[in-house]
């Protein structure tokens, strides 16, 4: 089991690095479980990424208390609302589907709004 969650964490690490770059796929997500792999694999990438200058904090930080910081709540939001936007007017889905979609956004943007916040490094 450990070289599996060793090859799950590398592929979450490679996922998360893609979402950090490209709009509207979640960096954060696939690091935090990446975190997790390691976790059960290797202490030393573990520590890595909790270690990490710039992805680490935030990874304690969900860790500790399952926080997310202000200014990350309102990008996550953004995100998904202008996800639902090139849904939209690029499928030209039905009225169903459409609601659909809108229903499984806004819960997952409730669950991102309902996490503890963490004052981030510009203080919001």
């Amino acid at each position: 089991m450990r070289i599996i969650y060793f090859s799950l964490g590398w592929v979450m690490v490679a996922l998360g690095v893609i979402g950090l770059v490209m709009p509207l796929m979640p960096g954060a997500v696939f690091l935090i479980v990446a975190v997790a792999c390691f976790a059960r694999s290797s202490p030393r990438f573990e520590a890595w990424l909790l270690d990490h200058p710039t992805f680490g904090k935030p990874l304690r930080d969900w860790r500790a208390a399952g926080a997310i910081p202000r200014s990350a709540k309102a990008m996550a939001c953004v995100g998904m609302t202008i996800g639902f936007l090139v849904f939209w007017y690029s499928v030209d889905p039905s009225l169903p589907l459409a609601v659909g979609v809108a229903v499984m956004f806004l819960a997952c943007a409730a669950y991102v709004v309902s996490r503890p916040a963490v004052v981030d490094e510009n203080g919001i």
